[in-house]
C-alpha cells in the first residue's frame, strides 16, 4: 500500500512536471498571440503573489498535514509567478543584447548579470522576507521550498554560465533569445561537482529526517523536499547526460510561431 510520504514524493514529481508545463504552454500561446499577450498575461497570474503569500503566512502558525500540503503549493506559486514573469519578458534585467564575440570574461560576467538582474533581485527580495518571515514558525515547509529553488537555480545558471555539455534552448522564447549567446557549451566547470554533491546532501538530510521525525505531518514535509531536492539534483544531471528530456513537456506544447522578429545585437552593457 502507498503510504503518506511516497504520495508526497508523487504529488511533487507531478506538480513539478504540470507546473512546468503549465508556465511553457502560456508563454507559448504569449508568442503565437503577440500583441502584449506577454504582459497581460503575467498581470493575470499576479493574484498568485498574494495567495502565495498568504498560504504561507497561515500555514506557518500550524503543524497539520493540511498546512505542510498548504505550504508548498504557496511557495511554488509564488516562484511560479516570478518565473512566468521571466520567460514573458517582463522582469529579466536591462542587458537585451547579443554576446558580442572576443568579450573579456569579467564584461562577459557583467553583461550575463545584466540579462537577468531584476529577476534575481526579485528573488533575493523574496527569499529573505520568507526566511525573515520563518523565524519561529512552527512551519517551515514554504520556506525551505522556496530556498530549495532558489539555490538550485543560481546553481543552475551558474553551470550554464560556467560551460556544461548540454544546454537545452528549446523552450527559450523568441523575445529572449538573446540568453543563448550568454550560455557557454564546456566540459564540466570546477562548479558542477560542488552543485551536485551538495543537492545529494541535501537529499540525504532531508531523507534522514523522514526517518528521524515521528509526526506524519513532518514526514510529509520532509517527503515534500526530498523529492524536490531530487529533482533539482536531477536537473542538473540533465545539464551532463544526454537524456531527451524536453519530451516531458514537448507533447502537450503547441506549435511554435513561425513568426520571426529581428532581435537586437549593438554594443551593450549589461549594467
Amino acid at each position: 500500500m502507498i503510504g503518506p510520504v511516497t504520495i508526497s514524493v508523487l504529488v511533487a514529481l507531478f506538480v513539478w512536471w504540470i507546473s512546468t508545463g503549465l508556465i511553457l504552454i502560456g508563454i507559448r500561446v504569449a508568442d503565437r498571440v503577440g500583441g502584449g499577450m506577454h504582459g497581460r498575461l503575467t498581470l493575470w497570474c499576479a493574484p498568485l503573489i498574494p495567495l502565495g503569500l498568504w498560504g504561507l503566512h497561515w500555514s506557518a502558525q500550524h503543524e497539520q498535514l493540511l498546512a505542510v500540503y498548504v505550504a508548498f503549493f504557496s511557495a511554488l506559486a509564488i516562484w511560479a509567478w516570478i518565473e512566468l514573469a521571466f520567460l514573458s519578458g517582463v522582469i529579466t534585467g536591462p542587458n537585451q543584447f547579443d554576446l558580442p564575440n572576443g568579450t573579456p570574461e569579467w564584461e562577459r560576467f557583467l553583461r550575463a548579470w545584466g540579462t537577468v538582474a531584476y529577476h534575481e533581485i526579485l528573488l533575493v527580495v523574496m527569499f529573505v522576507s520568507l526566511f525573515a518571515h520563518s523565524i519561529g514558525q512552527v512551519n517551515t515547509v514554504g520556506f525551505w521550498t522556496f530556498a530549495i529553488l532558489y539555490f538550485a537555480r543560481i546553481s543552475a545558471k551558474l553551470n550554464l554560465y560556467l560551460g556544461v555539455p548540454r544546454i537545452n534552448l528549446e523552450f527559450i522564447p523568441p523575445h529572449l533569445h538573446h540568453l543563448k549567446s550568454h550560455f557557454r557549451k564546456a566540459d564540466l566547470n570546477w562548479l558542477f561537482p560542488i552543485s551536485v554533491t551538495c543537492l545529494t546532501f541535501a537529499v540525504a538530510c532531508w531523507i534522514e529526517r523522514i526517518i528521524a521525525s515521528q509526526m506524519l505531518a513532518d514526514k510529509v514535509g520532509f517527503g515534500l523536499l526530498a523529492a524536490l531536492s531530487a529533482l533539482a539534483l536531477l536537473e542538473h544531471w540533465l545539464m551532463v547526460i544526454p537524456l531527451p528530456d524536453a519530451k516531458l513537456w514537448r507533447w502537450m506544447l503547441p506549435a511554435p510561431s513561425t513568426l520571426r522578429k529581428d532581435y537586437k545585437s549593438e554594443d551593450a552593457h549589461g549594467l
